[in-house]
């Protein structure tokens, strides 16, 4: 299940002839509901597409509909290009309107949420063609069932392998459905690729965006594949308000957090060329942040990122990349284990490496830092894979 379990949404994907190999390649998601709500986390990267440039500048607490293509990120492509998205949008708004105007009155431009993904460059001609192309069918062919939003999951895939979805159910009853695609350049900077979420739960806007803040900020911003930030990322909440369930902002929160959290592993475990995926969880910090800066500097780290791919416990490449970070802790007071078996302790040897294995594909790295203790000791973990040969040998034949 996906975007459509909650009430009062319908997606599609289509093939609109953007990528050359005929996959589906345009997404369409809309709120069907009387008084649509939306929040959206976009990417921090100063250099943005215009998809994100038009997103931003618009209304975002009453969007209507999220439509997002694959095939071509239309970045750094002129005026031409944020033109293109905004004839997107507009041609998107018309479209609603003509078919659930009666129900819901007009939509317009600015109640559209644009996405892309793909090609840095890529937005010419023929993309624009094709792009509103794809507008016209996935509107035309928009559904309420479980098939469409795995459609539209599938239309939005790159060099995903699988399509990424989640949902859960509230304790009153409420549904909260989602798709995701990503497999490199995943690093944070408010998101890390494209989601999107939906729910039948009325809440308010400043509800929802904060909601979503805490959710990205715990899940989706901690995962940090190959520390390169895309042009494109955005993560947008639509919500219906069409059940009747009473919610409590904290348990949405929570139950969010888990649909975002199912997400960030799913995209993880699909990384370009991965072997290994790697959870680093660090505990004994003095602060959130500085558990996050020890873990995210690991997660960066191409020597520890290669020991891991050649199955290779190296605690000292841990000690000597958490050293680069300018938390609060003690280098020689630090414990590091792998799978379970404390290898460093007090910044020195403890177990032998042989007594550790690493052939599962996944790995688990704890950092202890016992830089505080008890209600002052803080944790975060984050998410990242190995590096290998497959992951280079991809991205030098695909153009990103």
């Amino acid at each position: 299940m996906n975007v459509t379990h909650p009430k009062g949404f319908v997606a599609a994907g289509v093939a609109a002839g953007i990528k050359q190999n005929g996959k589906l390649d345009f997404a369409a998601v809309v709120n069907l509901g009387q008084n649509p709500v939306g929040a959206a986390v976009y990417t921090s990267n100063r250099a943005k597409a215009n998809p994100i440039l038009w997103s931003e500048s618009v209304d975002i607490e009453n969007t209507r509909a999220v439509v997002l293509n694959s095939g071509g990120a239309n970045c750094f492509t002129g005026e031409f290009g944020y033109e293109t998205t905004k004839q997107t949008a507009n041609r998107a708004a018309h479209l609603i309107t003509e078919r659930f105007g009666g129900e819901l009155g007009e939509t317009h431009p600015a109640q559209i949420q644009v996405c892309s993904t793909g090609l840095i460059g890529a937005g010419g001609a023929d993309f624009r063609a094709a792009v509103l192309n794809g507008v016209e069918c996935a509107i035309m062919q928009l559904a309420s069932d479980s098939a469409a939003g795995d459609a539209a999951a599938q239309a939005i895939m790159t060099t995903d392998t699988v399509i990424k979805t989640a949902h859960i159910e509230g304790e009153n009853g409420y549904r909260i459905g989602a798709i995701a695609k990503g497999a490199g350049m995943l690093a944070p900077g408010l998101a890390t690729m494209l989601v999107v979420i939906t729910t039948d739960a009325r809440l308010a806007p400043q509800e929802l965006q904060q909601a979503l803040e805490a959710a990205v900020g715990q899940t989706i911003n901690r995962l940090d594949s190959d520390g390169c930030m895309s042009t494109n990322d955005q993560v947008t909440l639509l919500s219906s308000g069409v059940s009747d369930a009473d919610v409590d902002v904290t348990e949405f929160t929570r139950n969010l957090t888990a649909v975002c959290d199912s997400l960030a592993a799913q995209l993880q475990a699909d990384a370009e060329g991965a072997s290994h995926t790697i959870d680093i969880t660090v505990t004994g910090a003095k602060s959130e942040r500085d558990a996050e800066e020890v873990g995210r500097a690991l997660a960066r780290n191409n020597l520890f990122k290669t020991a891991i791919f050649g199955n290779d416990p190296n605690w000292g490449r841990v000690l000597a990349a958490i050293g680069t970070t300018n938390a609060v802790f003690d280098p020689y007071k630090v414990d590091v284990s792998f799978n379970g078996v404390r290898l460093c302790s007090n910044g020195g040897p403890d177990r032998p490496v042989a007594e550790c294995d690493l052939r599962p594909k996944h790995t688990l790295v704890e950092i202890n830092l016992f830089a505080a203790v008890g209600d002052s000791s803080y944790t975060a973990t984050i998410r990242t894979n190995d590096l290998t040969t497959d992951y280079v040998h991809e991205n030098s034949a695909y153009s990103s």
